[in-house]
């Protein structure tokens, strides 16, 4: 078995990749859906949450309500280190759990985990190995404002709060250039695979 990271920037094609390697058999992981899992009423993180924010958190069936969640906490630095200790925890045993049962079912599986910070949250370091995506500032733009419906500017200021491109690029095994079409990507995700199975074969 061998873990790999997966990450990159605002849209750079991280979930297009992550659904290759997917398709190549690897096993992935992704973080972003597990912390929805956590908040759901079954989740570890629900109750402490609801606990720390209160009602005003809750849309009106009583679920957690993650965009109000959001604007509370990016407002407040303090609230939002909380928030975190609460959620990355559980996060991580939901990951563990998941990576013990694909273990159990292929000794030799290749999980990846994708996830949008794994750098700058020093978590790179736990990974066999890491899988950098980027692209130009232009495509991220145009993509984001397709996506998203945001504006020029509203991406322009997402990216200046994230780490360079260039600088998560640094951290890499390996570079995938998703600008190009999406088979020239795919066949770049396919060599990868084949480095990280014979690695895996090891």
């Amino acid at each position: 078995m061998i873990r790999v990271g997966l990450t990159g920037g605002y849209a750079t094609g991280k979930s297009f990749v992550a659904a290759e390697f997917e398709r190549l058999g690897c096993r992935v992981i992704y973080a972003d859906k597990l912390g929805h899992e956590v908040l759901l009423r079954s989740g570890e993180a629900n109750i402490p949450v609801q606990v720390l924010f209160g009602s005003k958190v809750l849309s009106a069936n009583g679920d957690i309500d993650r965009k109000a969640l959001a604007e509370i906490v990016f407002q407040n630095p303090d609230l939002l280190q909380r928030l975190t200790a609460i959620i990355h925890p559980a996060v991580y045993r939901l990951e563990q759990h998941l990576v013990e049962q694909y273990v159990k079912a292929d000794p030799r599986a290749i999980i990846f985990t994708e996830a949008a910070i794994l750098i700058e949250t020093g978590r790179y370091k736990t990974f066999d190995r890491l899988v950098v995506t980027y692209c130009s500032e232009e495509t991220q733009i145009a993509r984001g404002m397709k996506r998203d419906h945001l504006t020029r500017q509203e991406i322009l200021d997402r990216l200046a709060r994230q780490m360079p491109a260039a600088e998560k690029r640094r951290y890499a095994n390996y570079v995938v250039n998703t600008d190009r079409q999406k088979d020239e990507t795919a066949a770049q995700v396919r060599v990868i695979f084949e480095e990280l199975r014979a690695f895996a074969s090891q």
